[in-house]
This record gives C-alpha cells, sequence and structure tokens, in this order.
C-alpha cells in the first residue's frame, strides 16, 4: 500500500483525519466520563492507540480507542478500588490497561486468531445491522438537541420516546443535524468528491457560532477541550491490586479480541484485502499496553467511529494518524476550537455513517438461499442491539456450533449404484434408476466419524443391508468425506465389524484418507479388518468384489468397450 501511495490518497485521509478528529475528542471524553474518570484521560486513550496501531495494525482503516463495552467494566472494577481518589482510578486504569495488553500479545503469540473462523457471514452482516441499529436509535436524541443516559438499544429506545414526549426536543439543533444529513447524503450521491462529512461539521460550527445558537437557542455544543499531553508513566499497583485486576484485565482482552476480530473482518473484506488474524491481536495488544504507560485506559475496536473514517473517505491509516496528531494539536494549541461545534452534527455524522454499514441486500440474499444462517444472522442482530456486541456475538457463535454438531451428527448418507452414461458411483435415491451391484453395498457417509455420530453410522449400514435387494456380501463405505475417526467411533466400528462379521458380510473401505487410516491403525482396526479390504477407489473395490466372488456384472462402460457405438 505504501507504494502505491500518492497525493489523492493522502487528500482523502486528510479530510476523513479532520472529521474524526471532530469526533474522537467528544467521543472520547465521553467514554472516560462512563468509566468514571477524568476527561482528559479519555484524549490519552485516543491519541496513543491510533499512532501506535497505525505502525502495527493490519487494517487499513480500523479505528481504535476507548470503547462501550469496556467502559462498564473497567468502572465496575477500577471506582470501588480507587474509593473516590480520581488520582489512584486513572492509575488503576492505566493498569489494567497494561495487563489486558499483555494477555492480547500472549494471544498473538499463541496464534489465537484461528478463533474468528468461527466467525460466518451471517454474523458479520447481523453484527452490523446490530451495530447500525443501536447507534441509530442511540444518536437521534442528539439530533433532537437532548441527552438520554444508557447505552443499549432498549434503554436508548425508552429516553427517546419519554424526551419527545417530555417535549425536550430542540428545533433549532433539529434543524443543524436534517441540515447536515442532506449535506453528506447530497454529496455521497451527486458530488462524491467533496468531502461531505467535513463540510457539514465545519459548516455546522460556523453557524452555531456566528447566530450565537448556544445562548439564544441553547444548542448543546462539545466545549473547550481539556489542555495537555499525556506523559510515559508506570502504573504503581500493590500485588494484591494486581491480583484484583487480573480477572478484569482477562475480561477486557477477551472482549477486545472478540469484537475486533469481527469488525477486522468486515471492513478487510469489504475493501478486498486480507488481514492477519494474529498480527491483528497482537496490535491490539500493543495498543493497550502503550496508552497504560501513557495515562490512557483499555482500548478496542470502535464500531461507530470506523464507519465514519470509511464514509468520510478513509483510505489507510493515514487518517487515523491525522486523528492522533489532530487530537494532540488540539490540546496544546487550540483547545478551544470545538468550542462551538453542536452535538447534533455529531449525531448525525454518526448516522449517516450508520447507513454505510447496514447489511440489508445480503441478508435478504441469505432468506432466499438459506434460512437457517438467515435466522443465525438476525439472532446475532438482536443480541447485539439488546444484549450487547460481545454478548450478541457468542450468542451467535453458539448456535452456529450448535448447526455444525448438528449437520455433522446427522450427516447426509447413501446408498450408491451405477448410472447409465453417468461416471461413478451415486445416490440411488436420487436416481432410481441407477443399477446395484448383487451382493455388493456401497454405503457413503459424508462427515467425521465421532462420538455424537457413531451409533448413527452403525445404524444406517445395517439398515442399508436389511433394505439391499440381494443378501450381501460386502459393504463397501465410501470413506472418502470421513475426515476423522475418535476413540469412541473406533469402538463402534470394532463392533459392526463383528456384528457385520456373523452374518456373514465382509466390511471394507474405500478412498479412506491417510491420516485417518493411521488413527485406524493405532485403533488396532486396519489389521483386524485386513489391509487388502482397504481399496483406494471405489472402482477398485467392485472389481475385487466382482472377481473375487464371481458375481455376473456389466456395467455400461464395460457394455460400451464390447459394443462401440458407430462414429455418427
Amino acid at each position: 500500500m505504501v507504494r502505491n501511495y500518492n497525493r489523492a490518497i493522502f487528500a482523502k485521509d486528510l479530510g476523513a483525519g479532520l472529521v474524526l478528529t471532530a469526533l474522537l475528542a467528544p467521543v472520547g471524553m465521553s467514554y472516560a466520563e462512563a468509566t468514571g474518570l477524568s476527561p482528559i484521560y479519555g484524549l490519552y486513550a485516543t491519541i496513543v492507540p491510533l499512532l501506535l496501531y497505525a505502525v502495527f495494525g493490519p487494517s487499513r482503516i480500523l479505528i481504535i480507542g476507548p470503547d462501550s463495552a469496556l467502559a462498564a467494566l473497567i468502572a465496575a472494577t477500577v471506582l470501588p478500588m480507587a474509593a473516590g481518589d480520581p488520582v489512584r482510578a486513572a492509575s488503576l486504569a492505566a493498569a489494567l490497561a497494561l495487563m489486558g495488553g499483555v494477555f492480547c500479545m500472549l494471544a498473538g503469540l499463541a496464534r489465537f486468531g484461528f478463533i474468528t473462523d468461527l466467525l460466518s457471514k451471517p454474523i458479520r452482516y447481523g453484527y452490523l445491522n446490530g451495530i447500525a441499529l443501536t447507534l441509530l436509535v442511540g444518536q437521534l436524541p442528539k439530533v433532537l438537541g437532548f441527552r438520554i443516559q444508557g447505552g443499549s438499544l432498549l434503554e436508548s429506545a425508552q429516553g427517546l420516546f419519554q424526551g419527545v414526549r417530555a417535549g425536550q426536543t430542540n428545533l433549532t439543533a433539529l434543524v443543524i443535524g436534517t441540515g447536515c444529513l442532506v449535506v453528506i447524503f447530497a454529496c455521497k450521491r451527486w458530488i462524491p468528491r467533496l468531502p461531505g462529512v467535513l463540510l457539514a461539521v465545519v459548516g455546522a460550527t460556523l453557524a452555531v457560532t456566528y447566530f450565537d445558537w448556544v445562548t439564544r437557542a441553547h444548542v448543546a455544543v462539545v466545549g473547550v477541550l481539556p489542555q495537555g499531553l499525556p506523559v510515559f508513566s508506570v502504573p504503581a499497583i500493590s500485588a494484591g491490586e494486581l491480583s484484583q485486576l487480573m480477572a478484569t484485565a482477562v475480561a477486557i482482552a477477551l472482549v477486545s479480541i472478540a469484537d475486533m476480530s469481527v469488525l477486522s473482518r468486515i471492513y478487510a473484506a469489504r475493501g478486498k484485502y486480507y488481514v492477519n488474524d494474529n498480527q491483528e491481536i497482537m496490535a491490539l495488544g500493543l495498543a493497550n499496553v502503550a496508552t497504560g504507560l501513557f495515562q490512557g485506559f483499555s482500548v478496542s475496536s470502535s464500531s461507530s467511529r470506523t464507519p465514519v473514517a470509511e464514509s468520510a473517505g478513509a483510505r489507510t491509516q493515514v487518517t487515523g494518524v491525522i486523528g492522533a496528531v489532530g487530537i494532540a494539536v488540539l490540546l496544546v494549541f487550540a483547545p478551544t476550537l470545538m468550542e462551538h461545534l453542536p452535538t447534533a452534527a455529531l449525531g448525525a455524522v454518526v448516522i449517516a455513517a450508520c447507513w454505510t454499514i447496514l447489511e440489508i441486500q445480503n441478508v435478504k440474499r441469505l432468506y432466499h438461499l438459506r434460512r437457517e444462517e438467515f435466522v443465525l444472522s438476525n439472532v446475532c442482530l438482536l443480541g447485539v442491539a439488546l444484549l450487547g456486541v460481545v454478548q450478541g456475538i457468542f450468542i451467535a457463535v453458539a448456535i452456529a456450533l450448535m448447526l455444525l454438531v448438528w449437520r455433522a451428527w446427522r450427516p447426509y448418507h447413501a446408498v450408491l449404484g451405477r448410472v447409465d452414461r453417468m461416471k461413478g458411483y451415486h445416490d440411488v435415491s436420487r436416481h432410481p434408476e441407477a443399477k446395484r451391484i448383487p451382493g455388493l453395498v456401497l454405503f457413503r457417509w459424508d462427515a467425521p466419524l465421532f462420538f455424537a455420530n457413531a451409533e448413527m453410522f452403525r445404524e444406517r449400514v445395517l439398515r442399508a443391508v436389511s433394505t439391499a435387494p440381494t443378501p450381501t456380501r460386502w459393504l463397501v463405505a465410501a470413506a472418502e468425506p470421513v475426515t476423522d475417526v475418535d476413540s469412541t467411533a473406533a469402538d463402534v466400528l470394532a463392533e459392526l465389524y463383528e456384528e457385520l462379521q456373523q452374518e456373514g458380510i465382509q466390511l471394507c473401505f474405500a478412498e479412506i484418507k491417510g491420516p485417518v487410516k493411521d488413527h485406524l491403525r493405532r485403533y488396532g482396526l486396519f489389521d483386524k479388518i485386513g489391509s487388502d479390504h482397504f481399496f483406494p477407489t471405489l472402482g477398485s473395490s467392485v472389481e475385487r468384489y466382482v472377481a473375487t466372488h464371481q458375481v455376473a456384472w456389466l456395467d455400461w462402460e464395460d457394455a460400451l468397450a464390447l459394443n462401440p457405438q458407430p462414429a455418427s
């Protein structure tokens, strides 16, 4: 990406970075307040992680910083331990970030990035839609000119309803928010080269300043920023406090990894590039360690600021660097610059970003293609919206794993036969015209053999034998789809082998994979069944059976070889 970086890309990153700066400051301050810390620590936790992630992070536009999912965890642990001392609370929060960062780095070194493979597209769609819905409802009060308490969808919806009902709507703020939305969407639709978000934010700030709407119309604004940059400081904590913080640090690491894994993959897929999951976790850990050493608190990926950066035109992590530098410059040289930026404009920016992350068409496509994945996506949506991001993801992943086990527990299976003019062997239930070799049952099982489905395999094999049109001499298991056989399944296979032997039926395997065959050797089954009853292909097993039992069998390929068709 560095090779192809040019002025045009930098112009987009610059515009997006300036827009992001306007959002980073109030959001960082509000999350600091939510954790019970002074607002300045929210800005410290914004500057340092953005710079670290820009250097080590693999995602091109992912924005990290203070997060609502972590605020409750931090507050619940730090505030009781600080006993009302704000300086002590800041030190404990920094230590928590440092410890959580170390756990993330250990997870990255242990290559735990594979857990993101559980996050299927339906789960990602549900996650995005749940985030968009929650953000949309949460930001509407800002556009209407009043504030609410509560972070969940239900709490935000209740606060919104009560505020409107109580007549708290500020018409001037509503005009500002609506005007910003019109500017943003109009630029995106008709003049995409213009940074609509930046124009809306600057225009709203100028309008509030010129017309003095803060005094005349009581429009809420960001206000003057605290002044000062973070300094290097190792948090001093005792061994007892360290043990008290340990459980929360692990929880924060798990929450951050889960949240970041989803968001990172989503934006990688949208941008058509690859993200190394383990590098992502390492970068997250480094960012948390750095913010812990520079007076910040725990951070994660941002599901609200990342779409804002994307909709503002971000192309690379230079956007995050500009945002971090912008906050630093504001703190040092111009803490009053955002004094008249209306919160209604910021609400409009986030609402506009919500529309860019909605996945309505893809979810509709799931409805037509695979209903169970459609349901899974909407379960994730409801979980994220009603219970929280992490809870929603975990619920959806748990359901996905249950569906996976269900499919493996009751896999597709088939008895196979030969169909004229068709290569290979085919399911006789789908091809009733298929011919079956007398005395031979070809049985295919489309799943690994493990404790949950081994008895079902045995039952289906015995049913195939009992329903065969002729007395069975051999049963050949077409085992190419069988990728594993665990010890429980091996015991069931041994019992099945004995049971078939008593009936005068030989159990054979065809197309079994080398690693699975190695497992059978360790279980003693390979020698018990006999190496001459393991065949490389179904065709070779049929040939051996026909030759061994002198069965009168002529399939269509043999018949064609004996009586070739004349050329047309």
